[in-house]
C-alpha cells in the first residue's frame, strides 16, 4: 500500500501553478549560484523575461561553472533555489509564466 499524500506544499509566492508556469530545474548535480561572481547583480529575478537562450544561473559540478539556459520564453514568477544551495538534478530552481 502506498503511504498517504501530504499536504500539497505552498506555492513559493502568488504564483499558482497552473498550465502556463513551467518549471526550470537543475540538469545536473552541484551548487546553485543566481549570479555571475559575489559582486554582480542575479542573472535573472521575479518579473523578468527571458527567452530559451537567456542565462538564468551557474551550477558548479566538480570546479567546472556551467551556464544553464532558460530553455523557454516567459516571465520569472518565482525563484525557488537559494544562492550557494546544493541542488539535486531535477531540483526546481526557478518557475516561469509562459502565457505572455
Amino acid at each position: 500500500a502506498l503511504p498517504a499524500p501530504s499536504s500539497p506544499p505552498a506555492a513559493a509566492g502568488p504564483a499558482a501553478e497552473g498550465a502556463n508556469i513551467v518549471v526550470i530545474k537543475s540538469p545536473m548535480v552541484g551548487t546553485f549560484y543566481s549570479r555571475p561572481n559575489p559582486k554582480a547583480e542575479p542573472y535573472v529575478k521575479v518579473g523578468d523575461r527571458v527567452d530559451a537562450s537567456t542565462v538564468v544561473c551557474i551550477i558548479e559540478a566538480m570546479k567546472v561553472f556551467n551556464e544553464i539556459p532558460a530553455e523557454v520564453r516567459g516571465k520569472v514568477v518565482a525563484v525557488i533555489a537559494s544562492d550557494g544551495e546544493g541542488v539535486e538534478f531535477d531540483k526546481p530552481l526557478f518557475k516561469v509564466d509562459t502565457s505572455g
